[in-house]
């Protein structure tokens, strides 16, 4: 392969279309300069301003961290970074998990965030303190490398714990793909830990997949044989998942993989899926989220030289010019998946075999309590938004640090518990429901699918609330729920963005609230409870106080129109936004005969009535009150039993 040098000591393959000098990004540019990804964050880390300059600021992502400061404070910036480790499938160690619970509390903002792509975000480091919070997450065998960044982010896979062989298997490849796409020249370790290198020893056919080059794939003599010295276009994202468990968000990742098995239940290949994403901008028609279409089957043995001609496919052709357009998504629907399979192929050395058929997806939370397969149990616990503070933090520490548990993040900003002995389970329960941390049965059926960004205060691409503002909302979901006579037991999937690049991803929602302005969000239906099928927006720039003037003639709507057992997305699509619309439109508020009395709970009208003058003293529906008071009560027994 012939090749045109770019600087940094790597060289690029020559495409005769790109063979003239072309338009690029300032990050590519950025990315060229800075001798794989260390000049001039290493010079911008020892001045005394308490930030770094602009492509130190873009090259601190590749390293796990962005620059923030809080919106919410008023006169001069007040800086502080934001670290995200790496945790493919989830997995954290007992070590792992005690030291970032110690970082938040001495370096942080006293929280932790668990993320959409099951990794932990630390809020609130400043400056100087940066070496010694990333060295004592290297130390303590864990990394934030490639957590940000133009580079392949953190993959995706199961969180469950199950000894079955797809499970393991799915997570096992999750862990190789990440070891893949790992960069190799030690920015990293030069960075945070002087050059000491802490990576474990990967398996023999990670560093075979990796230093193969007999398809053109690689940089000959580079410290990044498969990144260069500009890395991918754009950020990049993987996920492994077993057929019907889409707790992944499969579609919405570049790369999507799915272990395929015999009728033996042992893995055979994988069905593999490309081109989803879910940035956008407002108001570009150009840029749209995206789910990821079927490539084609490979036998197990090809999947890291599949994933590899996949990476560079997009490395070489994915757009370097305007980063609105540079994820993998636009590649392909410019080309079409015919022609981008076609090219992948010459990479690959082989041709896809078509995807097998697969059973029908579901969204699979994996709370509660859980046989693992090897008589262990696992408990996952949901934890609103991801946000673990307070009570529930102390709690959890409490627990994981006593039992010596390992856990594991859930792409729905969950936390599973792994290993539990069944002896243990009772203790355990009673310590969660001391902490708040309440089985999925006390808990409304709303928030266990939620999901919100953190966008304000330190996220500064936020336009509006999504995490601060997601328990009010849900409340006044729930609330509308009520009033036009939906039951308890119904619910919907709701994301709540605070702007369009969908880190929440709010446009695989059943109703996904995307912040458009000020106190203002987008909305976005038609999404389904299993996470397979694109919203679509519905309306715009609608002010968060007249929410309920579009919730409650779309819910009203869909308890008296729907199917047996249709889902609030399936019925948005069934109908139409057209439809849609002139509900909304012609609404003239609930007809007095629909909102119901909750006879499981109240026996008469006059018991309602008084639950319900006290519940609006505190701003909640007479049902929330009662479920309050009745989930509370139950937590008592529970404490009392236990002493």
């Amino acid at each position: 392969m012939a090749a045109a040098s770019i600087g940094g000591g790597a060289s690029l393959p020559v495409r005769p279309e790109t063979a003239v000098e072309t338009k690029r990004s300032k990050v590519e540019i950025f990315k060229e300069q800075s001798n794989y990804i260390r000049y001039p964050l290493n010079e911008e880390l020892l001045t005394d301003a308490p930030n770094i300059n602009e492509a130190a600021t873009q090259l601190i992502k590749f390293h796990g961290s962005y620059q923030q400061y809080n919106r919410d404070e008023r006169g001069g910036k007040s800086y502080s970074f934001m670290l995200r480790t790496k945790n493919p499938s989830g997995k954290v160690s007992n070590q792992l998990y005690l030291a970032m619970d110690d970082l938040a509390d001495q370096f942080g903002i006293g929280t932790l965030r668990l993320t959409t792509r099951q990794t932990f975000q630390l809020h609130g480091v400043i400056k100087k303190d940066l070496k010694t919070v990333m060295s004592t997450i290297i130390r303590n065998m864990g990394s934030t490398l490639g957590a940000c960044g133009d580079l392949n982010r953190n993959v995706l896979a199961p969180a469950a714990p199950f000894v079955r062989k797809d499970y393991l298997f799915a997570q096992q490849t999750a862990d190789n793909i990440a070891a893949l796409l790992t960069p190799q020249s030690g920015f990293y370790y030069d960075m945070w830990v002087d050059g000491e290198q802490f990576m474990t020893a990967e398996p023999a056919e990670v560093v075979k997949a990796r230093n193969d080059n007999s398809h053109g794939t690689n940089f000959p003599d580079s410290a990044e044989p498969i990144y260069g010295t500009q890395f991918l276009p754009r950020k990049f994202k993987v996920a492994v998942t077993v057929p019907t468990d889409n707790s992944v968000d499969l579609f919405t990742n570049d790369i999507g993989v799915v272990v395929v098995s015999d009728e033996n239940g042992e893995p055979q290949g994988f069905n593999i899926y490309v081109g989803g994403g879910m940035g956008r901008t407002h108001r570009m028609e150009t840029t749209f989220p995206r789910l990821a279409e079927p490539l084609g089957y490979v036998p197990k043995e090809d999947i890291l030289y599949a994933v590899k001609a996949i990476v560079v496919t997009q490395r070489e052709n994915g757009r370097r010019d305007d980063r609105r357009y540079s994820r993998m998504k636009y590649l392909i629907d410019s080309w079409g998946i015919d022609k981008f399979r076609s090219v992948t192929e010459q990479y690959f050395g082989k041709k896809f075999e078509p995807c097998h058929e697969l059973p029908e997806w579901e969204f699979k939370s994996h709370l509660g309590w859980h046989e693992q397969g090897d008589g262990r149990l696992f408990c996952g616990i949901n934890v609103n938004s991801g946000r673990v503070q307070g009570k529930s933090k102390t709690t959890l520490r409490e627990i994981i640090e006593k039992y010596n548990l390992n856990v594991r993040i859930t792409p729905n900003q969950n936390i599973v518990l792994c290993d539990i002995r069944p002896s243990w389970k009772r203790p355990i329960s009673v310590a969660l429901a001391n902490g708040d941390l309440l089985p999925t049965t006390y808990l409304d059926p709303l928030n266990i699918t939620a999901m919100a960004c953190p966008a304000l205060p330190l996220c500064p691409l936020a336009i509006t609330e999504a995490e601060r503002g997601i328990p009010d909302l849900l409340k006044r979901v729930r609330a509308t729920f009520e009033k036009v006579g939906l039951s308890y037991n119904q619910s919907i999937v709701v994301r709540v963005t605070g702007c369009p690049n969908g880190c929440a991803r709010p446009y695989m929602a059943e109703l996904g609230l995307v912040g458009d302005g000020p106190n203002s969000y987008q909305i976005w239906l038609g999404g389904t409870p299993a996470q397979t099928v694109l919203a679509r927006t519905f309306m715009n720039k609608v002010k968060i106080h007249d929410l309920e003037k579009v919730f409650e003639p779309l819910f009203y709507n869909w308890r008296l129109k729907r199917k047996s057992k249709e889902s609030f997305g399936d019925f948005t699509n069934r109908v139409g936004f057209e439809k849609l619309q002139e509900f909304v439109d012609k609404w003239k508020g609930v007809p007095k005969s629909s909102s119901r009395y909750y006879l499981k709970l109240f026996t008469d009208k006059e018991t309602y009535e008084a639950v319900d003058e006290l519940a609006s003293l505190e701003n909640k529906t007479a049902h929330q009150l009662a479920m309050e008071v009745i989930r509370n009560f139950a937590a008592s027994q529970q404490n009392g039993k236990s002493q």
